[in-house]
């Protein structure tokens, strides 16, 4: 058996910087067109020289026959200018401006701690700029319980951030929950719109501690229970325009995901398709994946199709136990495990 389909778009994407950039560029250029580039490096990409210079430094990394476009995004801050979202949309290669609330994740300690005392001037700009926010979308409020944030941030900062500005478009990244699913249903479609990773359609919170402590399954926002797990997957395979393609493919040094504090994040590059392939196929919606992976993401941000296709071939394949690099390792998603879907450029 064996697809073809318009190559697909990755619209949540951690590339890193310095070796670990030159190690997993690769997997993400192989099977997609473009990827929306996540900043929160170290220093983050704050303002538009910055994405310049970082889409420079990731271009480099790529092979000379790669066609991959790195789309890149600003990080938003309490100081982040009206005058910045300017010069990043007249720059011509930043898409969008992402929201990291502070403490929410990975490097997001310069987040944003007061959206509205601080950030509306911003917002308002985008607006009238077409530009996107891109939201990580959990409070950070310790008092609230880890497996509760996301559904807390839609309630107390999305709800009442897109009734005060209707006309910003915004993406609910890597959503988690049936609540997150129910939110971006009941809004104006091409306004609001939501990524899904491989992981949050295939594993649940069990994932993460059976057999022992399971690092590798560990990523934010956390995996939750089985039934929003399948709310999640009913979503993505219905066929609505609302959802579409971000694998939050987050690579971290082995010692860093297995030790006393571990990094979140998955690495999924490697098999993200192959995953979405066998979610699509078991739904008994493959008619439908095409849409989910190549359409949904470019028509949200006006942005053309692209034009070339790749393969999806039902044939078995082995994962790699891991991924050494000059730096030391990596482990990906599902190491050692056999797939059905294999990813062939035509």
């Amino acid at each position: 058996m064996e697809l073809s389909i318009t190559r697909p778009d990755d619209w949540h994407l951690h590339l890193r910087d310095g070796d670990l950039l030159q190690a997993v560029i690769p997997h993400s250029a192989s099977h997609f067109g473009r990827g929306i580039i996540m900043p929160n490096l170290k220093p983050p990409i704050k303002t538009t020289p910055a994405a310049v210079a970082y889409r420079e430094t990731i271009l480099k990394a790529l092979s000379v026959n790669s066609e991959f476009t790195p789309l890149m995004t600003l990080y938003l801050t309490d100081t982040t200018s009206p005058e910045e979202i300017k010069l990043a949309r007249e720059s011509g290669v930043v898409y969008a401006v992402k929201l990291y609330p502070a403490g929410a994740t990975t490097n997001s300690q310069d987040g944003v701690t007061d959206l509205f005392g601080k950030c509306l001037p911003v917002l308002e700009e985008m607006i009238k700029q077409n530009m996107p926010l891109l939201v990580h979308g959990e409070v950070t409020d310790t008092e609230v319980d880890i497996f509760d944030r996301e559904k807390v941030f839609i309630d107390t900062v999305l709800r009442p951030l897109i009734e005060r500005l209707p006309q910003l478009k915004v993406v609910m990244e890597h959503v988690t929950t049936e609540d997150a699913v129910r939110f971006v249903e009941s809004c104006k479609e091409g306004f609001i719109a939501a990524t899904v990773t491989p992981q949050h359609l295939v594993l649940n919170r069990n994932s993460i501690f059976q057999g022992g402590l399971q690092p590798h399954n560990y990523c934010l926002p956390v995996l939750k229970r089985e039934t929003h797990r399948r709310a999640i997957v009913s979503a993505v395979t219905s066929g609505s325009k609302r959802f579409f393609l971000g694998t939050d493919s987050a690579p971290h040094e082995r010692w860093k995901k297995e030790c006393s504090c571990g990094c979140a994040g998955i690495y999924n590059a490697l098999v993200a398709l192959s995953i979405y392939a066998k979610v699509f196929e078991e739904a008994g919606a493959l008619d439908k994946l095409e849409a989910f992976t190549s359409f949904n993401g470019p028509d949200f941000y006006g942005l053309p199709r692209n034009t070339s296709k790749i393969k999806l071939i039902k044939s078995p394949w082995k994962v790699p136990e891991s991924l050494s690099y000059a730096s030391g390792e990596i482990i990906p998603m599902f190491a050692g495990e056999t797939l059905e879907w294999l990813p062939a450029s035509v």
